[in-house]
């Protein structure tokens, strides 16, 4: 499968540091939107919220969710090099979206006798491990299944960069 991948230099490789932001940014987007909701119904509207989030913005949005719009990321077919068809990314959510809402049960759940919150990040801890793994192309687990990666891109807000001005600002201030 490597070689339909191409020349790692021909993708603008992103940092796993900024991927996991991003994930973050659309996991708090998508707890938030199912929080509204009640307890009881917080794994279908979690799931409903993340396919929204990270599949149906993504084929809106030029391949951008919320937290890789905010970070100038996006997932791409390399053999096509274009944005991923919608059986794509929804393999590739599935097993994001299985992984995150395990985490938030975990989150939910968390109490001094609940144990779960220590299992629960490991589905998604080795998912996205091989991307730290891969020096190469970055691909998680769920990159390799669907067969995509991610790139940087110029589109976007830049919120990573606009916050270290922010905070360098703050800094020449308190000096």
């Amino acid at each position: 499968m490597r070689s339909d991948l191409g020349s790692p230099q021909r993708f603008p490789r992103v940092p796993n540091d900024r991927r996991v932001a991003a994930f973050a940014i659309d996991f708090g987007a998508a707890s938030l939107l199912s929080a509204l909701g009640g307890a009881s119904a917080i794994i279908p509207l979690y799931l409903l919220s993340w396919y929204g989030l990270r599949v149906v913005l993504v084929v809106k949005n030029q391949g951008q969710s919320l937290g890789r719009w905010a970070l100038d990321m996006k997932v791409l077919d390399p053999k096509r090099r274009a944005m991923p068809g919608l059986l794509e990314l929804t393999k590739r959510e599935t097993l994001t979206g299985v992984g995150s809402l395990l985490i938030l049960l975990g989150l939910v759940n968390l109490s001094p006798t609940n144990g779960f919150i220590l299992v629960a990040p490991i589905p998604l801890v080795i998912d996205c491990g091989l991307a730290f793994l891969d020096d190469e192309f970055r691909q998680a687990w769920h990159d390799r299944i669907a067969r995509t990666v991610i790139i940087q891109t110029h589109r976007g807000y830049s919120l990573d960069i606009k916050l270290k001005r922010m905070v360098a600002q703050l800094g020449d201030r308190v000096k």
